[in-house]
């Protein structure tokens, strides 16, 4: 009876044991795409930043992530967020940008990817050449971080003013020693520049809101800033979560070769791959 009791017991074990292994080879066998997605909760600019991860998307769905796009125009408010673990990452804001925030808010982000270059343009739709300014017009730049000494930079470039030596993209008004046609420099939000156009005699607008507003920089702008620019556009993510599969996984897929011909193809030279 003993033996039959004992040889009872063992089938039931040896049973148990292959239900769990056929429910974990049934688990591993299960194709990507049936299993629940991760999800990347990513924030960024419409023009091209969305476009490009719009075009990622499917790329990342055969991975088993979902990549959950929100359109933000607020640069301070996104990297907040980010540090607040309200989202995952964003794609909006250049190395330059993100140093000077970093510093002044204190906060542990980290660029993973150098994904692409916007060269900003001096545009208007009064004049047709830098040539036809006239004395005391209204110039509109940037307010932000970092884009308004970048404006500051390309003005001086282009010949319209003189910034103090050393300063380079860090200038602010106060260091222009020179403004022969005493231009008025009116500074005010990136996304608000195309919308003023009509009002100022030009305006130093970044590339991805001058394609948001129609405006093609390689025709449109008076004055453009050249492709070795510094200000690489970046994905941005939390320090800790550098690592993670897929920041890993978005990463390989926004610096792929499939994202380049993207690029290339549709921007033609307003959008040039930084990889």
């Amino acid at each position: 009876m003993r033996n039959w009791i004992k040889i009872l017991l063992s089938c039931v074990t040896i049973s148990a044991i292959l239900t769990a292994c056929q429910q974990q080879n049934s688990t591993e066998d299960k194709p990507m795409a049936s299993r629940p997605a991760t999800v990347i909760k990513i924030a960024a600019t419409a023009v091209p930043h969305i476009e490009i991860l719009e075009f990622v998307q499917p790329l990342l769905a055969k991975q088993g992530i979902k990549l959950n796009i929100i359109q933000i125009t607020d640069y301070a408010g996104s990297n907040m967020a980010l540090a607040n673990k309200e989202i995952d990452a964003n794609f909006f804001q250049t190395i330059p940008y993100l140093e000077a925030f970093q510093k002044s808010h204190h906060l542990n982000l980290s660029n993973v990817a150098n994904i692409h270059i916007e060269p900003m343009g001096i545009y208007s739709r009064k004049i047709t050449s830098l040539r036809d300014l006239k004395e005391g017009d209204q110039v509109a730049i940037p307010n932000d971080f970092s884009n308004d000494g970048r404006a500051l930079a390309l003005m001086q470039k282009a010949g319209l003013i003189t910034l103090k030596n050393g300063v380079g993209i860090n200038g602010t008004p106060s260091d222009i020693i020179d403004n022969p046609k005493h231009l008025k420099i009116i500074a005010m939000s990136a996304a608000q520049l195309p919308r003023v156009l009509d009002d100022v005699a030009l305006a130093a607008i970044n590339t991805n809101f001058a394609l948001e507003a129609k405006l093609n920089p390689g025709k449109d702008a008076l004055f453009l800033e050249q492709k070795d620019s510094p200000y690489v556009n970046i994905l941005v993510v939390r320090q800790k979560d550098e690592n993670k599969p897929e920041i890993q996984a978005l990463k390989k897929v926004l610096t792929s070769s499939e994202v380049k011909d993207f690029i290339n193809q549709k921007y033609q030279g307003a959008v040039v791959p930084a990889f």
